[in-house]
């Protein structure tokens, strides 16, 4: 059943952000099952950038695996968007403005292929099987399609960047909503937490850096770092590539990290480096401007039960504090929680990956998180709590169920928040549908007659002539 909330505001670019998505899979090997090939043909041009038929049957048949009653004119929508994409592209290539480097499209495409072998559990020998070529190769396959979809971001955040809007704007927006047609949203809840770590005991500490020590007198021996890294590293994700982190722009590791890299020269080892993370052994192997290419050996200190229990006991001891009003909650995250913690820059408030606000249902909640918050009451807090972080490290916490709203139909006291980001998403599509009737005016746009029926694609034919110039 469809979410009532994403029916509040559709807009056009969630439906954007949906087709620079699945083109970049599509376009490049995609991941997806492959689709039967039919005779292909240019069915749309805007600018220099070219559809092709078995564009839209890729898209089409994608869309028909997860949803078989797809509505009639859904051809339409895919073409209309393709061709949005394609302007995007053509008018970023023209915009001096628009930067793109060599080294922010290898940084992503590292990424990228990062999520697909993380798909695959790192396994590069699955990965080749699968594509019928190396991770290089597949990587040269993509590095068009990725420029494309870069260059597409970064002229709609161009274009869409200045636009703003005011409580009056958004109450306006709000009363044009049918009162039928506005959403119901089930009971949500804000939580806001301090997060603490174990920090390693001195003894552990020094067993650490031996142990990293040891393997860079071995690689200044003559052994192979790639071989060591892939052997002892405990960076799972980048000790499969041989501890290669690929091509990062400044800004992209922690701190201690990246102010040891850019001391160092090309193929100089660093010394022992410590970090949140644990400690690292890194080598820079290029540097191009403000972005570098390393790799590293990290090695975890062991964390002992006394570690655990010493993090325990201080979180018990600042929830008390909390409770009897010596402290107050946001000042404990300031102080105590750990500075890694997504929510610290938030006064500890966590927020939904899904929605990207600070609400969740109870749905969206870790179960661990739900039962934990579930009988308190709002400003409840609870004891300490175990959780483990996505690379399997123990983090304790403290939660406060910051408000519980019952089911109930939108409304501007309660929902304010949630329909200022409809009604900004709503004005940023109707300036984006603007900017498209304007540019398409001024470049070449090609639409094959075939697709002459879809009214949606109205706008892209201000210049019907050239529009449908075979």
């Amino acid at each position: 059943m469809t979410n009532t909330k994403t029916m509040l505001f559709k807009p056009y670019g969630s439906n954007v952000l949906w087709i620079f998505f699945l083109s970049f899979l599509m376009g490049s090997g995609s991941i997806f099952a492959q689709q039967p090939i039919i005779l292909d043909k240019v069915v749309s041009q805007v600018g220099n950038e070219v559809i092709l038929w078995s564009d839209i049957e890729e898209f089409y048949a994608y869309q028909k695996s997860a949803n078989p009653n797809l509505p009639a004119d859904v051809k339409c929508n895919i073409l209309d968007n393709l061709m949005l994409k394609s302007l995007l592209a053509h008018e970023a290539k023209q915009d001096t403005t628009i930067i793109l480097s060599d080294e922010e499209v290898e940084a992503q495409l590292g990424r990228r292929i990062d999520e697909i072998l993380g798909m695959m559990n790192g396994d590069v020998t699955f990965f080749q099987e699968y594509y019928g070529k190396s991770v290089n190769e597949v990587k040269t396959d993509m590095r068009d399609d990725m420029r494309n979809q870069m260059l597409t971001e970064k002229m709609q955040a161009k274009i869409l960047q200045d636009i703003k809007i005011t409580p009056a704007e958004v109450k306006t927006f709000f009363d044009k909503i049918p009162f039928d047609s506005l959403p119901y949203f089930n009971s949500e809840v804000e939580i806001s937490e301090i997060v603490m770590q174990p920090k390693v005991n001195e003894e552990q500490r020094k067993l650490a850096i031996e142990k990293l020590n040891g393997l860079k007198s071995r690689i200044e021996a003559g052994e192979d770092f790639a071989v060591l890294a892939k052997s002892f590293s405990d960076d799972p994700g980048s000790a499969r590539l041989g501890g290669d982190l690929g091509w990062q722009k400044r800004g992209s590791f922690v701190q201690e990290f990246e102010e040891a890299a850019y001391r160092l020269e090309v193929n100089e080892l660093s010394q022992v480096v410590e970090s949140s993370f644990g400690f690292h052994l890194i080598q820079l192997l290029e540097r191009r401007g403000n972005t570098f290419h390393t790799r590293h050996i990290l090695i975890k200190a062991v964390i002992t039960e006394e570690d655990e229990e010493i993090v325990k006991v201080r979180l018990d001891s600042i929830r008390t504090q909390i409770l009897d009003a010596k402290l107050s909650f946001d000042q404990a995250v300031r102080t105590y929680s750990s500075k890694t913690a997504q929510s610290q820059t938030n006064n500890g408030r966590i927020s939904n990956p899904k929605s990207g606000n600070t609400f969740f249902e109870i749905a969206d909640l870790d179960p661990d998180v739900y039962f934990a918050v579930d009988s308190l009451k709002p400003l409840g807090i609870t004891p300490p709590l175990e959780f483990q972080t996505e690379t399997g490290e123990k983090i304790y916490k403290i939660l406060r169920l910051d408000t519980r709203t019952p089911p109930h139909k939108a409304n501007l006291q309660q929902d304010f928040s949630k329909i200022k980001l409809a009604a900004i998403e709503q004005k940023k599509a109707g300036y984006l549908n603007e900017w498209i009737i304007e540019r398409a005016q001024s470049n070449y746009v090609f639409i094959d007659p075939q697709f002459k029926g879809c009214d949606m694609l109205g706008k892209w034919r201000a210049n019907e002539s050239a529009a449908l110039k075979p």
